[in-house]
């Protein structure tokens, strides 16, 4: 009972850590700006990387990593590896829907990347690579998550078994239905591409 009360409150304590918008605090006390209002108006660090510069961009996603790392790290500790689970979804959850944005937010990419680390490590070593390979080849950031996020399931699942496999699932549909409008662009070829030495500021 105490072990399943613990797991109830660290998945709580994971959404409300995860709703935490980084991207907009960052954005506004340090650049005097608002990502919602400015590229392609997501909150997260391939927007910050376009509008606010290499330095924005690595404090956004590390930010928005550690919201998906630390609770996932702490409810594993307390409460077992199918409560880190729910804590990793939850974070993730978090940050789409954030209630501090009016339930609207990110595409959960970074924090998803954080509690890979947390769940297993080398699944967020694979997602990287998988992220990166997309990205060099394509040159769309959106690809790259999307096929890291799809990627996944099968990862988890060797590392971490059901509980794994039933995380990477849903979370790669969450995020891909967060990047629905990219998906949208890509098929009319107006999709932003993300270059990594120079970025864009719009």
């Amino acid at each position: 009972m105490m072990q399943a009360a613990l797991a109830a409150i660290a998945v709580v304590v994971a959404f409300l850590v995860g709703s935490i918008p980084f991207g907009v605090l960052v954005s506004r006390a340090f650049f005097g700006r608002d990502l919602r209002r400015e590229g392609s108006g997501n909150i997260g660090a391939a927007n910050a990387l376009r509008t606010l510069g290499k330095r924005g961009a690595v404090a956004v996603l590390l930010l928005d990593a550690l919201k998906g790392f630390a609770p996932t790290l702490a409810a594993g500790a307390l409460a077992g590896p199918i409560a880190a689970s729910c804590a990793a979804l939850a974070a993730v959850i978090g940050h789409c829907w954030s209630p501090f944005l009016g339930f609207r937010g990110g595409k959960g990419v970074a924090t998803h990347f954080g509690a890979l680390f947390a769940l297993w490590w080398p699944a967020g070593i694979a997602f990287a690579i998988v992220w990166l390979a997309a990205v060099v080849a394509t040159g769309f950031a959106s690809v790259g998550s999307m096929l890291g996020a799809l990627a996944m399931g099968p990862v988890l699942w060797f590392g971490l078994g059901p509980a794994g496999l039933i995380y990477g699932l849903v979370s790669a549909a969450f995020i891909v239905v967060r990047h629905r409008e990219n998906l949208d662009r890509l098929r009319h070829g107006t999709e932003n591409r993300l270059s990594l030495l120079k970025p864009n500021r719009t």
